[in-house]
């Protein structure tokens, strides 16, 4: 199979524009990701969800985890207005003096520190479980910032409606985060693949509403296609995700990234679950402003018994 042709790097380019810091390559990668073929898209998701492999290993054992050939890998350095790999891969390793550990990292230093506990048969199965989860949260707390949890609970608090899209393996944390803000008596609707009117649905959307999106590798095709229809409505958008590149990335009014293991079978949900409960949270502190350390979401038993026995007034 031919390799796809690409359009010449211009000399304008290789001078003025090749990317000097770690940033400016992440921002090239994202702007021109759609444009570029499925082989450089795979090396784009691999180079920024794993800088600091890029930063450490050889282009020969980053093309195999890759699963490219290393030529590839040059031509995509090409691409960028590099003369080869080598001084992509600088630009990775300047970053790394200052930069925390990334998910592999964190997950090869966890398997050391358990590597005392039983890692064979059913156990071995737990145990490597636990150690992506440990590591995703990690990686999550240290992503997630103040200003975007702020503007993303006060998306969900003043929305007239919330609505929710996530299908097959993000369908839980939907329903997680249906729940939970149906506790807080926010209006819900849930885009569910069921009856085939999820995108008919999110056509009634308004300027008032706002829509969260949730979709992983491989991204649920309807999802993304809610995602591009909040953005044409200009609705605003919470996007939960694994990547800057993903599909329902681009457009998002607040994004949040979740890292993790483009090609695990075993792909926990762990940390997208804690991010939609402390988004429950925050919104609960906006809509319930209290002297509480942590505002709480009341229960359905709770607000059953509350029904049953009002409190008398005083």
């Amino acid at each position: 199979m031919k390799s796809p042709r690409l359009k010449p790097v211009s000399k304008a380019r290789l001078v003025d524009q090749v990317p000097r810091r770690y940033e400016e390559i992440v921002n090239a990668i994202t702007s021109e990701y759609d444009g570029l073929s499925d082989g450089f898209q795979q090396i784009a998701r691999f180079f920024t969800q794993n800088p600091n492999v890029i930063a450490l290993e050889s282009i020969n054992s980053i093309a195999r985890q890759c699963a490219v050939h290393p030529s590839s890998l040059v031509r995509f350095s090409q691409h960028f207005g590099f003369t080869g790999f080598k001084p992509l891969q600088a630009v990775f390793q300047t970053r790394l003096a200052t930069a925390a550990p990334g998910f592999r990292e964190r997950v090869s230093a966890l398997e050391g520190e358990l590597s005392k506990n039983i890692d064979h048969g059913n156990l071995g199965y737990l145990k490597s479980l636990v150690v992506r989860d440990i590591a995703a949260l990690q990686h999550m707390l240290e992503g997630v910032t103040e200003e975007s949890l702020a503007a993303a609970a006060k998306l969900l608090a003043k929305a007239e409606t919330v609505y929710i899209a996530g299908q097959m393996r993000s369908e839980p944390i939907a329903l997680l985060l249906r729940y939970l803000l149906t506790m807080l008596k926010r209006r819900v609707v849930l885009l569910d693949a069921a009856g085939g009117l999820a995108a008919e649905m999110a056509l009634t959307m308004t300027k008032h509403d706002v829509m969260v999106a949730i979709s992983f590798r491989h991204y649920a095709k309807e999802v993304v296609a809610i995602a591009e229809t909040t953005i044409e409505s200009k609705v605003p958008l919470i996007s939960i995700t694994d990547s800057p590149l993903s599909p329902i990335a681009k457009g998002a009014t607040v994004l949040f990234t979740v890292p993790e293991e483009e090609y695990s079978f075993s792909r926990s949900l762990a940390a997208p679950a804690c991010l939609v409960q402390v988004l429950a949270v925050t919104t609960a502190a906006l809509l319930h402003p209290s002297k509480r350390a942590s505002p709480r979401i009341p229960t359905v038993t709770e607000m059953a018994l509350t029904r049953k026995y009002p409190k008398a007034k005083t």
